[in-house]
């Protein structure tokens, strides 16, 4: 029976795998379809955004009370995990507790500690829930978040409030077991754990049999729904638990709220002032293309930063278009840029390499309208928990369908062609552009 046990975890355990990996393979490969751009310089100051950011989750701390919540449940969640290594290993190798007889002093303490930790994860998850459900915090419930993202956090928080009750419901059932005597529950006395003997009154009632059943239907089902968040994790926006790691080491090191400018259009504006510098012979290579149309024409670090996307919305609370009533919010742009990148993803999938859909991230994800209600202020950049960047694709997007389309509102259209033919936004001749300081009396 034992090795029947044991063949069944191991076809699960390389099943969750399996279907992992290719998951993450596929997100790594829609990653690498944007341009590659080099994020390697400063890694003292890259690993120290990855400890402040990712590990310590600093820009949370602005709201201090639900930065610790946010820390509880993070922290918990990863460090009970820490636990998994024994089941896993109690599984593969059909043994019970594996590493108790290895630590018996330290074994207690530490899972007091997860127990403790335990509580707390469902403590917060269910403070979460109202938040969302009850209190219906605005930024957790908008028209961008409505559907399936505002269900996909509820599942993830009914799902951790369920792996922590079933943890302490089979420590406990595990606990009167040892103290019955029963089969190898015996052989091992794992001492007093704080938590789960609460529930323990509960289950005074079940016989030897019962407590048998019930603490190995908690640990199978303990494994199987770890096993299974693990595979929901890349379909979910929780992908941020391992994602956000690798996108606050990459972080442009720039001063915020600095723009990249395109090489190519700084050096006509250079040609323009000095004709000397253009290059005499005809440049080879591809045509230059400037701004973005779809996922392809933007940087890896772009799509990385839609898949660390947490859709907790504080980009979007902070950006004075969303506020205001524009339909622009940056939450939204980042969810887009993920779902395309998706589309694109399982169009290689299926055809072997991309086949044309006569779709593209611009118009079919993304309105222009949406574009032009920013007002390039950075507050997205500045809010983001994660280091991400939305304003960066509004940017390039842009530029594609003012230098690729020539499309732009009228306003627009007027002042750039001021500062071409005046180098300055108002219509007059640049030898006028001092005038107004003339009449100065300071």
């Amino acid at each position: 029976m034992e090795i029947l046990q044991q063949i069944i975890f191991l076809a699960i355990l390389g099943l969750a795998v399996f279907l992992f990996s290719r998951k993450v393979m596929g997100i790594k490969r829609n990653i690498s379809l944007g341009y590659d751009e080099k994020l390697s310089d400063q890694p003292l100051r890259r690993w120290k955004n990855v400890f402040l950011l990712a590990l310590g989750q600093k820009k949370m701390f602005k709201n201090p009370l639900v930065a610790i919540l946010h820390l509880f449940i993070y922290l918990g969640f990863i460090i009970i995990n820490i636990e998994i290594l024994e089941i896993i290993s109690d599984g593969i190798f059909g043994s019970h507790r594996l590493f108790q007889p290895l630590i018996p002093n330290l074994y207690p303490f530490l899972i007091n500690i997860f127990e403790l930790l335990a509580l707390s994860v469902i403590v917060v998850c269910i403070i979460f829930l109202a938040r969302r459900n009850l209190v219906h915090v605005k930024r957790l419930w908008s028209t961008d978040i409505k559907g399936w993202p505002s269900k996909d956090a509820n599942i993830i928080l009914i799902v951790e409030v369920v792996l922590m009750m079933l943890f302490l419901t089979m420590n406990a059932s595990d606990t009167m077991l040892q103290e019955l005597g029963v089969g190898h529950y015996a052989e091992q006395r794992t001492g007093f754990f704080i938590v789960s003997s609460l529930f323990i009154p509960v289950l005074k009632g079940l016989d030897a049999n019962s407590l048998v059943i019930l603490e190995r239907s908690c640990w199978w089902l303990h494994i199987i729904g770890i096993f299974s968040f693990l595979n929901y994790l890349p379909w979910s926006k929780h992908l941020h638990i391992i994602l956000a790691f690798p996108n606050a080491f990459f972080a442009r090191l720039t001063p915020p709220g600095k723009m990249q400018n395109m090489v190519a259009v700084q050096n006509e504006v250079i040609y323009a002032f000095q004709p000397e510098l253009a290059p005499t012979t005809p440049q080879e290579g591809p045509q230059q293309k400037f701004g973005a149309k779809d996922i392809q024409d933007l940087s890896w670090k772009n799509i990385l930063d839609a898949y660390s996307c947490t859709e907790c919305g504080r980009c979007s609370d902070e950006c004075p278009a969303t506020q205001t009533g524009k339909l622009l919010s940056p939450r939204k742009i980042m969810m887009q840029t993920r779902d395309r990148a998706e589309e694109i993803g399982r169009n290689i999938d299926k055809n072997g390499t991309f086949i044309e859909d006569n779709k593209s991230l611009l118009n079919d994800y993304i309105s222009e309208e949406e574009l032009r209600a920013c007002t390039s202020c950075n507050a997205c950049v500045e809010a983001c928990p994660v280091s991400i960047n939305p304003l960066d694709i509004i940017l390039q997007m842009r530029r594609y369908l003012v230098m690729e389309k020539s499309i732009a509102p009228q306003e627009w259209t007027m002042m750039f062609g001021n500062i071409e033919n005046n180098f300055a936004p108002w219509k007059f001749s640049p030898d006028q552009r001092a005038d107004w300081a003339k009449n100065d009396k300071n």
